[in-house]
């Protein structure tokens, strides 16, 4: 039975900094590429970041990017979403994710949330301005 469990949510102040971490286990974690989406109140899920899953591909949403750093382990099953500089409007359940897509079509669709087999709970994270 595949589980994603994310934590590392919380309250933090504008500018600061946060970690999620998603831990996965069920299957092997190194086969499946990873990603991160968001969903505020009232909007729709969206794309934060993602990564193959060898780690040589990393991609992120334009409203993120030179803020966020996605990475993983795959000898520990995890990967980690580190959030700098946060703002506001970054405040969200993020939502980890895996895809067992190949490489080639990840590669064109990690946005798009139908490339993704398994989704976790999601963790809060709170923005003061």
């Amino acid at each position: 039975q595949v589980q994603l469990v994310e934590s590392g949510g919380g309250l933090v102040q504008g500018g600061g900094s946060l970690r999620l971490s998603c831990a996965a286990s069920g299957r092997t974690f190194s086969n499946y590429h990873m990603g991160w989406f968001r969903q505020a109140p009232g909007k729709e899920r969206e794309f934060v970041a993602a990564i193959s899953r060898s780690g040589a591909y990393t991609y992120y949403a334009d409203s993120v990017k030179g803020r966020f750093t996605l990475s993983r382990d795959n000898a520990k099953s995890t990967v980690y979403l580190q959030m700098n500089s946060l703002k506001p409007e970054d405040t969200a359940v993020y939502y980890c994710t895996e895809s067992s897509a190949s490489i080639r079509l990840y590669r064109d669709s990690y946005y798009r949330m139908a490339s993704y087999d398994y989704w976790g709970q999601g963790t809060q994270v709170t923005v003061s301005s």
